[in-house]
């Protein structure tokens, strides 16, 4: 009875937290999921000589190729269009033409994510990004870092679902069919595809603390996955793996020279874009694939 309790209450607290952030949480997981994106874009605007020369050295591809695959990455995350009044002969003419590429480019493709406009065109761009970076970046052989590429591609998913038009009836005033199969799936696999990003930060060791993390966790990660209470077990997936990303990620500690602070920047903006992906689950729920869903029906 005091456990069914603790349940109802903790539930009341989630669902509270809901009607008071209705209207905004939607935009904030949007924002966080694309977080990494931005960050990374930004990251090769500033970086190009050295990703250039690290794709350059690792795959023997030569000169072209390596600039070929920092531009598409550069401008695959940060806009798909470049400046349309300027000729092309003028790249590499003028550090103002650069510039005003780059402010360009970022009101391009996660931007129309933020602006709801061709959010499917631009959820498929950064498919193919994270593809491109998986196989570049030879991710494909280690294993964390492949999952924590497929927990973001997760979030993804729950955002090309959440952009898919709900069935819409033939008659004005008859209810609207059932949302569609291939959105359900494409929220379950999501689902599934989010909690990957917490195998990764499970402990395998023999002490109280840990083992008790990884059972709590566990736990919170099948009921996401299969859909149960699932708006209370995300919410508090979000704020433990919040708390995680702020004390672990810290690379605003880091001094901007080390190599440990891009990587601690590269891990905070990855796990806030799971982050965002779980908040999307939290703001709209689980979908019709889910235990949540069939108990309606029960």
């Amino acid at each position: 009875m005091a456990q069914n309790d603790l349940m109802s209450s903790a539930e009341d607290v989630a669902d509270q937290f809901l009607r008071v952030t209705k209207q905004y949480l939607p935009h904030i997981a949007r924002l966080c999921l694309i977080s990494t994106f931005l960050e990374d874009g930004i990251r090769m605007w500033f970086q190009w000589s050295d990703q250039k020369e690290y794709i350059e050295t690792t795959w023997g591809c030569g000169f072209f190729l390596a600039t070929l695959f920092v531009l598409i990455n550069l401008l695959g995350q940060l806009g798909k269009k470049i400046v349309q009044r300027k000729c092309l002969w003028q790249l590499g003419t003028s550090s103002d033409f650069y510039m005003e590429c780059f402010i360009m480019c970022l009101t391009g493709g996660c931007i129309l994510i933020l602006s709801r406009n061709f959010v499917q065109y631009a959820c498929f761009g950064l498919f193919g990004i994270i593809a491109l970076q998986t196989v570049a970046y030879s991710i494909l052989w280690d294993p964390k870092f492949l999952m924590r590429n497929l927990a973001l591609g997760g979030g993804l998913l729950l955002l090309l679902a959440e952009s898919r038009s709900e069935g819409r009836s033939m008659f004005a005033g008859v209810p609207t069919m059932r949302e569609s199969s291939p959105k359900q799936y494409m929220q379950l696999g999501g689902r599934v595809l989010l909690v990957l990003m917490f195998m990764t930060l499970l402990h395998f060791d023999t002490s109280f603390l840990s083992i008790l993390q990884n059972l709590v966790g566990t736990a919170l990660i099948v009921l996401v996955a299969v859909g149960f209470k699932t708006k209370l077990a995300a919410l508090t997936l979000v704020i433990w793996l919040l708390a995680i990303n702020v004390y672990f990620n810290a690379f605003w500690t880091i001094p901007a020279y080390k190599p440990m602070h891009d990587f601690l920047k590269y891990d905070f903006f990855q796990t806030t874009s799971v982050i965002g992906g779980l908040l999307l689950v939290v703001a709209l729920g689980p979908g019709g694939v889910s235990m949540d869903e069939k108990k309606k029906e029960w």
